[in-house]
């Protein structure tokens, strides 16, 4: 949990960033930096997920290890204003780095160990230093490369596990996998509260109509809680059977936790909008909301839903939500229909669940 705790304050500064970057109507970049930060947050509390689920030993060494990565992901996470603003990698870059070399030690002692599995622990510490080596070089690359000596980056850091575990895999236990999911998806959620609750305070502080920031927190509230309660209609451990399954889970859980983190900054710029503070119109304010929002409900049927297989009315459920929220900037009450479409996709869920048990 404190390994989590600490992530989300690298998730809080990139959401935080974002509701800057998008108040500044600075969408486009905004939105790239965003991605390219949570990307390298993600990625290194994923790959220490899936390796704790499989050689947690908890001994000295172990945590001394773990607490370099908590370290590092600060060092990030103080890195992530510099990188938005004026577009400097370089501390994101250097703690991202140090936590990977972090698991480069982790898995060199997997290797010492495990000698059955020696083969798999090595390939991921070279393909791990390999790529970090990259991270590296990219820092003196010119600013017009940036993006697509980024996108190389990704895909090498996503192949190394396809690679390192072709021919065979670790030992991550299923139900593990599931909780350690779950709870990030928590935290995450309650950040996406935490700032919406500090925006509207804000809002409430300044000129802004009492009867708008309620009717922003109250719909904001039914988005969340529904989100909470769609995500957890469906338990992971009973679909995590291999990694065929596992690994298109656990790589699209990149847009689920993304999209339920934006969530929050998205309720943040719809309250500096209506106190005046944004430079963004309805259409966009109102889109920085339900277009998160929207990706969070597909990316969750496709991802974690479907593989239960609910039925042709959840699925329908499920596929119109995503359409019918992003029709509803061009309402003049978005949010709370999002709210509603959002409550009716959990009614509708929850009575699919009830009928299938």
């Amino acid at each position: 949990m404190l390994f989590d705790l600490c992530f989300v304050v690298a998730v809080a500064q990139a959401a935080v960033s974002l509701h800057h970057a998008l108040a500044e109507a600075h969408v486009g970049a905004g939105l790239v930096g965003y991605a390219m930060v949570f990307f390298a947050i993600w990625w290194a509390w994923m790959n220490f997920t899936w390796f704790a689920s499989a050689y947690d030993t908890d001994d000295v060494l172990y945590r001394l290890l773990v607490l370099v990565q908590i370290s590092s992901v600060l060092i990030l996470a103080a890195g992530v204003p510099r990188a938005f603003e004026y577009k400097d990698f370089g501390l994101v870059t250097l703690g991202y780095v140090v936590m990977r070399l972090a698991m480069v030690a982790l898995w060199l002692r997997a290797a010492r160990e495990d000698r059955a599995r020696r083969r798999v622990a090595l390939r991921y510490a070279l393909g791990i230093t390999v790529v970090q080596a990259g991270w590296i070089a990219r820092l003196a690359l010119p600013e017009s490369t940036g993006l697509a000596s980024f996108l190389v980056l990704v895909a090498a850091e996503l192949a190394t596990p396809l690679w390192a575990e072709r021919s065979l895999t670790t030992t991550w236990h299923s139900s593990h996998i599931a909780e350690r999911y779950s709870l990030l998806t928590i935290i995450v959620l309650g950040e996406s509260i935490l700032s919406a609750t500090v925006a509207v305070q804000a809002g409430l502080d300044g000129e802004a109509p009492t009867s708008t920031m309620l009717t922003i927190a109250l719909s904001g509230l039914v988005i969340v809680f529904s989100m909470w309660w769609l995500y957890f209609a469906h338990p992971a451990e009973k679909i995590l059977t291999s990694n065929r399954v596992a690994f298109p889970w656990g790589y699209g859980h990149y847009l689920i936790f993304a999209s339920a983190a934006a969530v929050g900054a998205g309720l943040a710029v719809s309250v500096d909008h209506a106190s005046g503070k944004s430079h963004l119109g309805d259409f966009a304010t109102t889109t920085a909301l339900t277009a998160p929002v929207a990706v969070f409900v597909l990316s969750l049927w496709l991802v974690h839903a479907r593989p239960h297989h609910p039925g042709p009315l959840i699925t329908a459920a499920f596929l119109a939500a995503p359409v019918l929220i992003l029709a509803t900037p061009f309402t003049p009450f978005p949010l709370p229909l999002t709210a509603l479409i959002m409550a009716a996709l959990t009614a509708a869920s929850g009575r699919g669940t009830a009928r299938t048990r």
